[in-house]
């Protein structure tokens, strides 16, 4: 960053981004980034949007979406952690609330924190670990993932809500490690990808899951299509999101081959796969012109930094995946957008006082 990339931007306005990103992309010349690093492009393309944001004396997430940045996402709140990102025997790797219906942003993420810690009573009346896992989530000894379902259809109900009127349910399989000979392998299980799929439908039937992220391994493109026909078209209470992360990489040659397969109907935004901003908004435009839902994303090796929250804004992202409500690398996000839906409100109360003053 002090030295090639340093020498190749200087003298660069930082509001012109498609530039600064096409620049450090040229003096790269990998098709992967794997000369000067994702995180080195990535930082200097972020850090140029933000300073551009400051330049100009407006909030980062108004420069990166302009007059349309007026709407927060939903949050996708991560509370039961398995797989990789817990010791415990549970596959699936995370286990989400997704609240619903709420006047606000602030409102949603009341009920969910409120949720979070009924799960957290009803864990030690059992006998569970509240410890939590690599995302914050609770990472308690449970084997079966019906027993989750249950656990957190409980959790609701104490908190006070209405399983899947207000808060539904949404899994990431991370289905990628579990995958290996043709098979996949959960809780000493072995699994066709048309079996797996048949699991999923009976989970849906029985829990209001609406959505499933990376439910097949991201070569069983087959499997992907076999899964978006099952659930992505139906509608048990609400459309499922078929959601690509390992499948798609936030890589538009990725998207538009899954698009081609009717592989999925939603898409995992996480700028570090691609490298710079340019690129990203760049997957999402291609999503979004056909139909996808979008969900910007956190990765697990976080920081505080909370651009990503000004990013999902200014994208226009229907949801916010940043992990659970613990931890400060996550709460700097949902901190961001609480004080984002507070600056939007001034925002809209000025403009009213102004139109009366014109009256």
């Amino acid at each position: 960053m002090n030295g090639n990339i340093s020498d190749t931007l200087r003298g660069l306005d930082a509001r012109q981004q498609h530039r600064i990103d096409e620049a450090m992309q040229e003096l790269d010349g990998t098709p992967n980034k794997r000369d000067l690093g994702a995180n080195a492009i990535l930082g200097v393309s972020l850090a140029c949007a933000r300073a551009a944001a400051n330049a100009l004396q407006i909030p980062l997430f108004q420069y990166l979406g302009g007059i349309y940045a007026t709407q927060l996402p939903q949050p996708m709140v991560n509370v039961l952690n398995g797989g990789a990102h817990a010791d415990n025997p549970l596959a699936i790797q995370e286990f989400m609330l997704i609240p619903q219906k709420f006047r606000s942003f602030a409102e949603s993420l009341r009920a969910v924190c409120e949720t979070f810690y009924a799960l957290k009573t009803l864990l030690r009346e059992q006998n569970l670990s509240v410890n939590v896992g690599d995302e914050g989530g609770f990472a308690p000894n449970i084997s079966s993932h019906e027993a989750v379902f249950d656990l957190l259809l409980n959790a609701i109900r104490t908190a006070g809500y209405l399983p899947g009127e207000q808060i539904r349910l949404a899994i990431d399989v991370a289905a990628s490690g579990l995958y290996s000979d043709g098979r996949y392998h959960l809780n000493e299980k072995s699994y066709s990808s048309a079996e797996l799929i048949q699991l999923y439908e009976t989970w849906c039937e029985n829990y209001p899951i609406s959505s499933i992220e990376d439910g097949l391994a991201q070569d069983d493109w087959e499997g992907w299509t076999l899964l978006n026909n099952a659930l992505g078209d139906k509608n048990f209470g609400k459309p499922i999101n078929i959601v690509g992360d390992d499948l798609f990489c936030t890589n538009e040659d990725r998207l538009r081959e899954g698009i081609q397969k009717n592989a999925a109907n939603s898409i995992l935004i996480k700028p570090n796969q691609i490298g710079t901003l340019t690129e990203t908004f760049s997957t999402v435009r291609y999503a979004k012109k056909h139909g996808f839902r979008v969900i910007v994303s956190h990765r697990s090796g976080e920081t505080e930094d909370s651009f990503l929250s000004d990013l999902a804004v200014g994208l226009q992202a229907d949801y916010i995946k940043t992990g659970s409500i613990t931890r400060g690398e996550r709460t700097a996000k949902y901190n961001r957008l609480l004080r984002i839906e507070q600056l939007l409100a001034e925002s809209r109360t000025q403009a009213e006082e102004e139109v009366l003053e014109n009256v």
